[in-house]
């Protein structure tokens, strides 16, 4: 696809700034427990709480599955951090295709993916340089950073790359992961709220849930309606 057609953003899980022409945040600020649509809107185009949208809604095209795969694994995370990093891969397509939302994605090993996840040796206290990873350089990782491309006429996601780095611990890999890839599917804002810490994947400030809360299995299925 030309690149005139494309546009990229970037999420962290981490509190970073996210790179948009826009200027926008990767999180949105909000007190209290939000209602099914302020939620959704929050998550799904960074609204918050009765205001409009900062960015436009992104959408994968749902006629076939979503394909995703670990394509590099730097020495740092080999053992026992290789297996854990697999299995959080297998439980979070399993928590996402389990939601019954109108999308479903499927781990591949063949050539070319949709999603592509690195696991890289860096522990965020300088930007990537020389990487080689699809729109890393430039970029800091101190968590795991996903980012998004789209086309600018219909919104439609093209592909995307999720970043690990060191700094982010074993433990949190689940929920790290279903996170990262649930974000590819386009809900790309988490929420700066403490009545979602350690209750929803989109929890800004705390990675202690490794399952959809209900309104974020909500999140899902209202992006991608089910037939």
């Amino acid at each position: 696809m030309p690149n005139r057609s494309a546009a990229f953003l970037v999420a962290t899980l981490a509190s970073l700034p996210l790179s948009t022409a826009s200027g926008a945040q990767d999180f949105v600020e909000s007190s209290g427990v939000l209602s099914d649509d302020d939620f959704y809107r929050l998550v799904a185009c960074a609204a918050p709480p009765g205001a409009p949208c900062a960015r436009p809604l992104l959408h994968w095209p749902t006629v076939q599955p979503v394909t995703v795969r670990i394509l590099s694994m730097d020495r740092a995370f080999l053992g026992g951090k290789r297996k854990r990093a697999q299995a959080a891969l297998v439980r979070a397509i399993q928590y996402i295709n389990n939601a019954k939302a109108g999308i479903r994605v499927a781990q591949t090993t063949s050539a070319q993916a949709d999603v592509n996840i690195h696991f890289i040796d860096t522990d965020g206290n300088s930007p990537l340089k020389n990487s080689g990873i699809d729109g890393a350089d430039g970029l800091t990782v101190t968590g795991a950073r996903v980012i998004v491309w789209s086309r600018t006429d219909t919104h439609k996601i093209q592909r995307a790359t999720i970043l690990f780095g060191t700094r982010l611990h074993i433990r949190h890999y689940e929920s790290a992961m279903l996170e990262e890839l649930t974000q590819a599917l386009g809900l790309l804002t988490d929420i700066r709220n403490p009545v979602y810490e350690g209750v929803s994947i989109f929890s800004q400030d705390s990675n202690d849930t490794k399952q959809f809360s209900d309104q974020d299995r909500m999140a899902l299925r209202r992006h991608y309606p089910s037939e």
